[in-house]
């Protein structure tokens, strides 16, 4: 098939979120932490999500306390003792560990766990402090510290997969790194600057070489998770031929959509996988659409970024931006309810005083790719007109074609889709998600599309998403 997707040898690895740095905020409560599992991770039950993004924290200085969010002041692994002894600490980061165990088994057998950094721990770094340098464009890994980091990077990896029986398969040690972004003292995250070429090459060989050396050979080494498709590009270019002979895949962020065309050639260039690891944002779409508008944005760029990078997955920053709490954590206040009428980020809110999750039309968007597109599917891209207000995605598996429309505009939209190249067995399902929360749809089972010549014929109602699933011979 000419439109269908061969990264990864056309193998769907599915649909994901980061565990930072919402599981490190709920994980301490019991029913928070389930409920996020079936919500969130769980196919029946909730959106599907498959892949998880742990973070292993770099830990602050504990003198430090300027980081002023409650749930991104993520917790290290290792500390340094009364004697100046390095040690680890395998309780420090339990929240999100909880969360990382109910994930998984909600998943189940499609379970993908990956491991990042944000920072290197903060006696591993120049300016003694997790969220960067104070030049914040200028390297933070002390240069006798790469092999440290990279030996801490798969020390975790080794003590998940192996004691704690979370098998960790891929391992990204490093965010956004050729950026301005970190400086020493921040107030919102963890963040490294690591330079492009000799840099990023040294850590990338040295942390492949600390896996082997726990044998852990079958894990995936990602690219540097970088911002933008373009700068991306550019850092795998001044990688070292060692350095990109350790790589496994390319993992890029799509906060920024220049030379994302590009990137996608690249990596078929390479014959390398390519996953889209993270983004998200307070964008809306439609007309009028008022809660759904932010789901349409979600479901508009998860089409526009698979279309254009052909990735084997598809990765959520967070799926909880903010918490509601009367006590807050450590002394900060927590951000609130969404505003839901115009954008945010984040799918979700929890309620720490009613132990609720709080949903919303986003969620819902989400959900009618991550709960239909499954894990092993081959995605095949749909080209639409560019401004029919419709965009759309396809996939694949051993029983079943999944097409899913959106209509961003205030009219109905009638589409016919020529279905003759696949051996179709004539049962149609579709489910909608459009309206407004409290008396929307979520999900719901509509009719209003019919299969007739080998043809699928549909009316999208405006501001929606629709998923249509045809059984296949």
């Amino acid at each position: 098939m000419d439109n269908a997707i061969q990264t990864n040898g056309g193998y769907w690895e599915g649909w994901g979120t980061s565990l930072c740095w919402w599981a490190n905020r709920l994980g301490y409560n019991e029913t928070l932490t389930q409920k996020s599992a079936d919500l969130f991770f769980d196919a029946q039950k909730g959106l599907g999500l498959n892949i998880m993004r742990y973070n292993v924290g770099g830990g602050d200085d504990p003198t430090h306390h300027h980081i002023t969010r409650t749930d991104s002041d993520v917790p290290g692994w290792m500390y340094i003792d009364a004697n100046g002894e390095r040690k680890y600490d395998y309780t420090a980061d339990a929240r999100q560990l909880n969360v990382v165990k109910a994930a998984m088994k909600a998943a189940g057998q499609d379970a993908y766990l990956e491991i990042f950094s944000n920072s290197p721990p903060y006696f591993m770094t120049n300016s003694g402090c997790s969220t960067g340098n104070f030049k914040a464009e200028e390297n933070n890994i002390k240069d006798d510290e790469y092999d440290d980091f990279a030996e801490y990077m798969a020390h975790v990896a080794n003590y998940m997969t192996r004691e704690m029986k979370l098998k960790v398969k891929s391992v990204s040690p490093m965010n956004e790194p050729n950026t301005n972004y970190w400086p020493a003292m921040n107030y919102k995250q963890e963040g490294c600057h690591i330079d492009a070429g000799e840099a990023q090459s040294k850590l990338l060989v040295l942390t492949k070489e600390a896996l082997g050396r726990y044998g852990l050979n079958d894990i995936v080494l990602t690219t540097s998770d970088e911002t933008n498709p373009g700068k991306q590009i550019e850092e795998i270019k001044t990688l070292t031929p060692d350095a990109r002979a350790a790589i496994n895949r390319i993992s890029v962020h799509t906060y920024g959509v220049n030379s994302i065309r590009e990137m996608g050639q690249l990596a078929k260039d390479e014959k390398i996988n390519l996953w889209m690891s993270e983004v998200d944002g307070n964008g809306t779409a439609g007309q009028n659409a008022g809660e759904m508008a932010a789901g349409l944005w979600l479901a508009e760029k998860i089409i526009t970024d698979i279309q254009a990078l052909e990735p084997s997955a598809w990765v959520l920053w967070q799926v909880i931006d903010t918490h509601i709490s009367k006590e807050g954590y450590k002394g900060r206040r927590d951000g609130g309810p969404l505003r839901t009428q115009g954008g945010y980020w984040g799918t979700a809110c929890a309620n720490h005083d009613t132990g609720e999750i709080l949903l919303t039309q986003k969620y819902y968007a989400f959900g009618q790719f991550s709960r239909y597109i499954r894990p092993g599917s081959q995605l095949i891209l749909c080209p639409t007109e560019r401004r029919s207000g419709v965009k759309a995605l396809a996939a694949k598996d051993k029983k079943q074609l999944t097409i899913v429309c959106t209509n961003t505009t205030a009219q109905e939209k009638d589409l016919t889709i020529d279905l003759s190249e696949f051996k179709l067995k004539g049962s149609l399902k579709q489910i909608r998600t459009s309206g407004q929360f409290q008396d929307g749809e979520h999900w719901s089972e509509t009719d209003l599309g019919k299969i007739k010549d080998s043809n699928l014929q549909v009316t999208l109602i405006p501001n929606s998403v629709t998923t249509f699933q045809i059984s296949t011979k």
